[in-house]
């Protein structure tokens, strides 16, 4: 599902314009005198799509990968405290939504190498010619894993009983409502259901990878009510309790310890052998502290692959050709790294503001803003902590979006403008060069970000030295990632933050509950659902009339001239100060077959479909 949520991990376009997702390309790295990888030369290798047949009358997807050898586990990591939940439902962050996903599929899925929509538990899909109507006719005779039908009952529950209703996180329910009214649905046949949008919307197919949930498994939650289902599939169900219709299904977690996945025997991948995928018999994660034990336990072969930060490239690069591992460069990263300040000046129940009122002036003065975003050295950062292997970011769209504004031109560090900037708003430093306000308050913040991700404590570090020079007083606070997010988006409690958010670079419209005024992820003028769109800025007011027309035209060139104009908003008003985008570089281990890596869903998009060499399990 295309969302934005936060990222505590390394997260309608028509083939015509496709070709444009080449932007990758087009990225120009700082150059860095220890680094000795080409970070144009992309890892791409074409990618057999499985294909739908028909046998005994069940409708499987079939794998035109080579036949692989069945057996085997892949290790992997997560870095912090592990998932928060396996309900696809109530996912807020990326740990807990990529491990809920591992378990439940949706209607469709993207292509990893065209970008466009392509088949999972539906078979088809067609569009009306006034692109209101979607029809989807869903494989026949594929199961849940308790050998129980997949039917249009499970896809009408989910969407009307569950997403429509606002259960668990709203962020598919925010994405598409249009003019205030939700989509329809409703079932044709037991394999066949319709959905209708109030207007032509371009973004709705994709929202079709949104997870399906088991109706007789799911059922007795929903009726239980909102505060039942948000603790429904919690880190303390049990394993055997678990209904999924993915490749693999939960078998153990143990707390800031592991996840472990097991195949799924019921799966409805089949190999050109007519062989029930997946190959490989276990998935596991392993949850470490930190970015630097991740390292410690790949090279100590305790993980089977790894993101590289940028500062590790070159040594494994030097590695690489007498070791057990390959490195495969998927390009710029498709979210986006930034630096965002609480402008929120509302109050809580008990009357008390979420910000300290002389801070909030400092937050919403367009000026302070700017003199921030003047005093940051994207370059240093990009040379000192990704070495070079990454380049600055400017805008709210990564740099291998098909919709990044291109126009909006890159600036370097200038702390005079950041100097006359602040003056301009009655700033003023005393003798010994402490920054305070035009009412004498001493300018004094903490800055947040999550603890245990190296990269972001680095920034922070050097974010907290770019604006000391300035004479302001950073206390710079990492803290549990958790602990970060309920601060982020419940108590409203933080003052600046160092965080990052997933996207994609097919469909900006994932980002809609971060841009809208009242979206969940609102997070610089956050406001609760009773509290609407109160005291909306002007500016806040054109993101949400260019965001929303984005998604409403329907022809590449008109969308991209509206997702142009909110992204020169936000270059303008900076309510999120970006830092730069590294280029991602993975390193896994050679024994891994059918291995197809992709700019725009990585390494391990086709899990069902990779397998352990024979003799190297």
């Amino acid at each position: 599902m295309i969302r934005r949520v936060f990222r505590v991990l390394l997260c309608v376009v028509l083939i015509a314009i496709l070709s444009k997702a080449c932007l990758v390309r087009d990225i120009e790295p700082v150059q860095s005198q220890n680094s000795n990888v080409e970070t144009n030369d992309l890892t791409l290798i074409d990618y057999p799509a499985p294909k739908n047949v028909t046998i005994n009358g069940i409708d499987y997807l079939q794998s035109q990968a080579p036949i692989g050898s069945f057996g085997g586990e892949l290790i992997s990591s997560t870095i912090g405290e592990g998932p928060k939940t396996f309900n696809p439902f109530n996912s807020k962050d990326n740990t807990s939504a990529t491990m809920a996903g591992i378990m439940y599929d949706g209607l469709l899925t993207t292509d990893p190498i065209t970008g466009q929509p392509a088949p999972k538990l539906a078979k088809s899909y067609s569009i009306s010619s006034d692109g209101k109507t979607y029809t989807i006719h869903l494989r026949r005779g594929i199961t849940w894993s308790d050998g129980k039908p997949i039917t249009a009952d499970d896809v009408v529950f989910t969407w009307k009983d569950i997403i429509f209703a606002g259960l668990g996180d709203t962020s598919t329910r925010d994405s598409i409502i249009i003019d205030g009214k939700l989509p329809t649905i409703r079932k044709i046949d037991n394999y066949t259901v319709e959905f209708v949008t109030p207007k032509s919307f371009a973004p709705f197919i994709r929202m079709l990878s949104a997870s399906i949930a088991p109706k007789h498994f799911f059922l007795p939650a929903v009726q239980k009510g909102g505060a039942y289902f948000d603790s429904f599939l919690s880190t303390t169900t049990k394993p055997e309790d678990f209904v999924v219709s993915g490749a693999f299904k939960l078998k153990e977690y143990v707390a800031a310890q592991r996840v472990v996945f097991e195949r799924n025997p019921n799966y409805y991948e089949i190999n050109t052998r007519d062989e029930k995928l997946p190959y490989l018999d276990k998935i596991i994660y392993l949850i470490v502290g930190d970015l630097n034990n991740e390292v410690l336990k790949f090279e100590a072969k305790e993980l089977d692959v790894i993101s590289l930060q940028g500062a590790k490239v070159a040594r494994y690069k030097s590695l690489e050709p007498h070791s057990d591992f390959k490195l495969y460069n998927l390009g710029p990263d498709t979210g986006t790294m930034y630096l965002s300040m609480n402008m929120n000046n509302r109050k809580d129940s008990n009357g008390k503001p979420y910000v300290n009122i002389v801070k909030q002036k400092w937050f919403q003065d367009k000026n302070f803003r700017l003199a921030v975003d003047y005093a940051i050295d994207r370059k240093n950062m990009v040379l000192n902590i990704a070495n070079g292997i990454g380049a600055p970011l400017y805008t709210p769209e990564s740099l291998n979006s098909i919709f990044l504004n291109k126009d909006l031109k890159p600036y370097d560090k200038n702390l005079e403008k950041s100097r006359s900037l602040l003056k301009k708003s009655g700033f003023y430093t005393d003798k010994n060069g402490k920054l305070y306000d035009k009412n004498n308050n001493r300018v004094e913040f903490d800055l947040y970000t999550n603890a245990g991700n190296t990269e972001r404590e680095a920034i922070g570090v050097m974010v907290k030295q770019d604006l000391e020079e300035l004479g302001m007083k950073v206390n710079f606070k990492p803290v549990e990632f958790n602990s970060l997010v309920n601060k982020l988006v419940s108590t409203f409690d933080w003052d600046m933050v160092i965080m990052g958010l997933t996207g994609s670079p097919l469909e900006p419209n994932g980002g809609k509950n971060v841009w809208l005024s009242d979206g969940r992820l609102h997070m610089f003028n956050q406001r609760t659902p009773q509290e609407g769109k109160s005291g909306i800025l002007p500016w806040e007011k054109e993101i949400d009339y260019y965001f929303t027309q984005g998604a409403l035209a329907t022809k590449f060139e008109d969308r991209k001239k509206y997702y142009d104009k909110y992204q020169e908003i936000v270059y303008a008003e900076k309510p999120f100060v970006y830092i730069y985008s590294p280029i991602r570089i993975v390193a896994l281990r050679n024994k891994f077959k059918n291995i197809y890596p992709s700019s725009l869903s990585g390494i391990t998009h086709n899990i069902e479909e990779i397998f352990v060499e024979k003799g190297k399990k």
